[in-house]
């Protein structure tokens, strides 16, 4: 394929993932970055070009610049962070992705809606501090690393700690298990939903309260921290594959009623708890690439038994899209309102 096309994203999350990907599906590549990693991004010679703004808000008055190019944005969990929503659906680039799943991930209870209809156990949610009568997590909206997130034990903690909360925030009973975060990527062009790999997180300081027995944590003034540092690898036992596929493939069947007939494609991730009775739990569903795939860059496991090469999550969206090309069908792997 020669290289009309431009591969662009912001330089963060998963940027390195995403350009290294297109780069060697044979697109041309390019980084919005800020000052501060300016020189990251030209140091990497997969990169061909480094936009620097001084601030990621500053990236809407690049629009008109790349409306003028043959650029494509893949977008990732910065793109949540930095841009508003309607910023982000106003964005008239090219854009892998479906828009119309932005509403139902951004709210908490939309997204619940969404996975109580895809059939997934869920935790119990409650409505008030009031109602609390086990051991909840308390987390605030949007994609911030698990910013802010607050174990509380009992309603009286919550009194204590969280009533006072100003930021939106929903109240989620504490699942005691094993957190276990699948990433997917569903092909519009196969119609075919692909596990692409796994991982845990590595948080702090919680993961480091874990290391310390309970009875020396008595009287210790440290409030446990979920603030995401890092990612470990996982591989889940074959026997529970066929249910982390099923739990995918619901998720996009239910999105096609609610989202349009493109519904959710792409990239996407789901953060479950695994419990001793090996039983799925589901937190929350990220509906794009989520930056426990880095781990992955030169494949996992799981896409080397598709593919037998290394296929990062970014690898697979540019493949997707030169797919998408070569077969007259870029109008599949599109938002709606950005077809070219």
């Amino acid at each position: 394929m020669d290289r009309p096309y431009t591969i662009a994203t912001l330089g963060s999350h998963s940027a390195l993932q995403i350009l290294k990907g297109a780069h060697d599906e044979g697109f041309r590549t390019l980084a919005v970055s800020n000052r501060d990693t300016e020189r990251l991004y030209r140091s990497f010679a997969f990169v061909d070009e480094v936009i620097a703004l001084n601030d990621y808000s500053e990236f809407m008055s690049l629009i008109g610049q790349l409306e003028k190019r043959k650029v494509i944005i893949v977008p990732h969990g910065s793109f949540v962070a930095y841009l508003s929503l309607d910023e982000h659906k106003k964005m008239t680039i090219p854009y892998f992705g479906n828009k119309a799943v932005l509403d139902w991930e951004a709210s908490r209870e939309l997204q619940r809606q969404w996975l109580s209809r895809a059939g997934l156990t869920l935790p119990r949610q409650f409505r008030s501090g009031a109602e609390i009568d086990r051991p909840v997590i308390v987390k605030l909206y949007g994609a911030a690393g698990g910013k802010g997130y607050m174990f509380i034990r009992d309603a009286h903690d919550f009194e204590a700690r969280a009533a006072h909360l100003k930021e939106a925030y929903i109240i989620q009973e504490y699942i005691i298990g094993v957190p276990l975060y699948i990433h997917y990527f569903y092909s519009p062009l196969q119609r075919k939903l692909e596990i692409m790999s796994m991982d845990r997180r590595y948080e702090t300081n919680v993961d480091s309260l874990g290391r310390i027995p309970a009875a020396a944590q008595e009287g210790m003034d440290v409030s446990p921290s979920y603030v995401v540092v890092g990612n470990q690898p996982v591989s889940l036992r074959e026997s529970m594959l066929a249910e982390a596929l099923r739990m995918g493939d619901e998720l996009v069947r239910v999105s096609k009623e609610i989202c349009g007939p493109k519904g959710l494609f792409g990239a996407f991730c789901i953060e479950t708890i695994i419990t001793p009775d090996i039983q799925f739990y589901v937190m929350e569903i990220s509906a794009r690439i989520v930056a426990g795939t880095n781990l992955f860059i030169d494949g996992s496991p799981y896409s080397y038994l598709n593919y037998s090469e290394p296929m990062s999550t970014g690898r697979r969206i540019a493949r997707e899209i030169k797919n998408a090309l070569l077969t007259n069908n870029l109008h599949l792997v599109l938002d709606d309102s950005s077809i070219l």
